[in-house]
């Protein structure tokens, strides 16, 4: 299965693309998209928008899962991040992908197995379980691989209760 990893956000937006294969983690890209702050708002979202559907398209995932908001005090911020999150749900909908939300708690626990986890932890979590050299770059990258293993454990124990 290839999850697509989503860390939304205006200014900078994190992606991790992994597949997911017999308990195994491979990692196919991640990275940030940048949007220009002299831009305005539409033409922010649009950008993530065509972002989205050109990672879509180039890697052809399965599954979307999106970072949920932890509300920022400033609710300006929090409105265009939720604005943001908006248009990363919407392309992955109409390119026809399962879209999943989760928590910073859930992703924590995903992937750290505590919910109160420390940034670092998870951060060298991903840096284990995904085989990498050193801990992703920036931030927002790392966050996305990590939304994206959440998902992929998440997927995982949902089947074997199934069972």
């Amino acid at each position: 299965m290839v999850i697509l990893g989503i860390d939304p956000g205006i200014a900078i937006m994190g992606y991790g693309i992994i597949e997911y294969k017999h308990d195994d983690f491979n990692v196919l890209d991640y990275g940030c998209v940048r949007t220009d702050s002299s831009l305005n708002t539409a033409k922010r979202l649009e950008q993530l928008y065509n972002s989205i559907l050109y990672l879509v398209h180039k890697y052809k995932p399965e599954d979307m899962a999106v970072e949920e908001l932890f509300f920022n005090k400033n609710a300006k911020t929090a409105m265009v991040i939720g604005q943001a999150r908006g248009v990363c749900i919407l392309a992955g909908s109409n390119c026809g992908l399962k879209v999943y939300e989760y928590t910073p708690l859930q992703v924590k626990q995903g992937v750290v197995g505590y919910g109160r986890a420390e940034k670092a932890q998870v951060q060298q979590m991903v840096k284990t379980l995904l085989k990498l050299d050193s801990i992703p770059k920036p931030d927002d990258a790392a966050d996305a691989l990590a939304v994206a293993v959440c998902h992929a454990h998440s997927k995982r124990v949902n089947h074997l209760l199934r069972e």
